[in-house]
């Protein structure tokens, strides 16, 4: 049968799509279709090749080979001192966050009518995360509420769901730093993408069974009604210990004036700190006026007194309020957050080349001999548990390691399992954490914590132990390829997943179970169709009616982002907005109606 629009022979494969547009680009003899050929051909997420433009070692001086020593060590301690000021950058982000947002926290935590509602503590436990940028102030609220008889333990596990989920969004703030190159954006965002998917889709399976048997409260509640628990026991303080010589010579908060604003003991304290300790000073005599009010000394029954010491920091004299101060540590924070970035980046990409990059992949994207390569993820998961529990911050864990990801020195394959562990290790950190509470809270704090570790334990059982569940890491590239073709998609997906979906969920919640049941449930079962039959369309068109074996009776805007990529760069002409030149062609062509109209199904 001739070709309908060239008179050549009919395309093999009726449905490839991709092929028929490049067999009819080729008739027409359209320049730059071999380029499409050759780029679709290669991989976009195989790891890319380093090469090594310099010398070999052999072929250079004593004086060449003392300079490469030498700015061998200095690129050394650039990507040390990046990451330290990386991470001090992450402490102060989340310092600024909750400046900005403790009162809303406070506030939000107050309703208990709101947080029965297993949606609306979903929602809450995100929003919260998002705003203080800490799961373990999260968690730690959490627990004191439970503690102060405020909130059941039933009533918590939701919100801590919704904790699990909210930590995700530093690593997609991360990757935005890399959306400069094409292949460093799709990589690392797909990396972060990953961990936000598995925390979602582990959420969204565990909620409904959690409200209708509650198995993670029944399975903690065994586990401590057959432990016998004493208060003791400190969790790790290594990553602290570096960062707060610095973060607390710029700011530092009271962490007290959060957690009463959230268990109802109000207050109009700022949340700046401006104390830090006393000072005992030997007084001569009883004295019958104490200045404990100014400042001043307060005699004891010994003849010694206690002097109150201002803190240290940029901002302890200050006459700011609390949002002036949170918005500009939030600037500062974010400018020196993607400096440090762009200067880890440049430095990975110009130290990683040759063996020294073939050497670190094979490290670290290693696998177990034949027989017992499914060990290498569970090893993954081990690494990322106890490097997490030595940061004490997954956070800090996941944002570093996106940074790589992106550079090509991790594939996504084997960074899903270390993102796995590394929520794993900071429920262990949260745990022992749990373990150093008083006498009166420990039952209640370690019974949060076990139903945290739990919550982790069951999506890497749903979403890892069988090969062919693994739907985050597809779901990961789909997102990768899609930022990588409009840059847009990822703050869309930023301000979807964390903003607008979990607000629009609180509002129906606040409305009652019967109008969210009603306006939720069409919606769900209106993804999950087209998500069955966008597959059947890939893998088995026959078993579907004619009309559905292809998306081309819809309206272009409606399965196409091509009418919405005109409208975001109308709106945002600069280039960052922009794709290159030849995958808008591609997805112009891709999309054309006539071309997919003329394809027998």
């Amino acid at each position: 049968m001739p070709h309908p629009l060239t008179g050549g022979p009919a395309p093999p494969a009726p449905l490839d799509t991709l092929g028929l547009l490049d067999q009819r680009l080729g008739d027409a003899g359209i320049s730059g279709s071999a380029s499409l050929l050759e780029d679709r051909d290669m991989d976009p997420w195989a790891l890319p090749q380093l090469k090594d433009t310099g010398q070999a070692w052999r072929e250079l001086s004593a004086a060449g080979r003392a300079l490469r020593v030498l700015t061998g060590f200095l690129k050394a301690c650039g990507l040390l001192g990046g990451l330290y000021l990386f991470i001090c950058s992450l402490d102060i982000l989340s310092s600024a966050f909750q400046l900005l947002g403790s009162k809303v926290t406070g506030d939000i935590f107050k309703d208990n009518v709101v947080l029965s509602n297993p949606v609306a503590g979903l929602v809450i436990g995100v929003l919260v995360t998002v705003l203080v940028q800490s799961s373990s102030t999260s968690s730690s609220i959490v627990v004191s509420m439970v503690a102060s008889k405020l909130l059941t333990v039933r009533a918590s596990v939701p919100i801590i769901m919704g904790v699990n989920v909210g930590t995700s969004i530093t690593s997609t703030l991360v990757s935005m730093a890399q959306s400069g190159d094409r292949d460093e954006f799709r990589r690392a965002f797909g990396g972060s993408a990953v961990h936000g998917i598995f925390n979602w889709l582990t959420a969204l399976v565990l909620l409904p069974l959690e409200s209708a048997a509650a198995p993670l409260e029944r399975l903690s509640a065994l586990i401590l009604g057959t432990a016998s628990l004493q208060p003791g026991g400190h969790a790790p303080d290594i990553l602290k210990v570096l960062t707060r010589p610095l973060t607390h010579l710029i700011v530092q908060l009271d962490a007290d004036v959060l957690m009463g604003s959230a268990t109802g003991n109000t207050t109009n304290r700022s949340l700046i700190k401006r104390w830090c300790g006393t000072r005992e000073q030997t007084t001569a005599g009883n004295s019958s006026y104490c200045g404990a009010a100014a400042g001043g000394p307060c005699p004891g029954k010994n003849g010694s007194a206690s002097e109150a010491l201002a803190c240290r920091h940029l901002f302890a004299g200050t006459a700011l309020a609390d949002l002036a101060v949170g918005l500009i540590l939030l600037a500062a924070s974010l400018l020196v957050l993607c400096s440090c970035l762009v200067l880890i980046v440049k430095l990975l990409n110009s130290t990683l080349r040759g063996r020294v990059a073939q050497a670190v992949r094979t490290v670290i994207n290693a696998d177990f001999p034949r027989p017992f390569g499914w060990l290498s993820g569970y090893l993954a998961m081990l690494v990322g548990a106890g490097l997490t529990f030595a940061l004490q911050s997954s956070s800090v864990f996941t944002a570093a390691t996106v940074p790589l990801i992106g550079v090509g020195v991790i594939s996504l394959e084997p960074a899903y399992p270390l993102f796995l562990g590394s929520n794993t290790g900071t429920t262990t950190t949260a745990l022992l954490a749990a373990l150093a509470s008083p006498s009166d809270m420990l039952l209640s704090a370690v019974q949060v914590a076990l139903i945290h570790f739990f919550f982790n334990l069951a999506g890497i059982l749903l979403w890892y132990v069988v090969p062919i569940l693994r739907l985050p890491v597809p779901l990961a590239k789909y997102f990768g390829n899609l930022t990588a073709s409009y840059r847009w998609v990822a703050v869309a997906y930023l301000l979807l997943c964390f903003l607008v979906l979990p607000l629009a969920a609180f509002g129906l919640s606040l409305a009652g179970g019967a109008v969210l049941a009603a306006v939720g449930a069409p919606l769900v079962v209106l993804v999950l169709l087209v998500a069955l039959v966008t597959v059947l369309q890939r893998h088995r068109p026959a078993w579907l009616p004619r009309r559905l074996r292809s998306w081309v009776w819809l309206p272009l805007w409606l399965r196409s982002l091509e009418p919405w990529d005109l409208l975001v760069r109308r709106c945002c002409p600069c280039k960052a907005c922009s794709p290159p030149q030849a995958v808008a062609k591609e997805a112009h062509c891709y999309e054309n109606p006539q071309v997919l109209a003329s394809q027998q199904l």
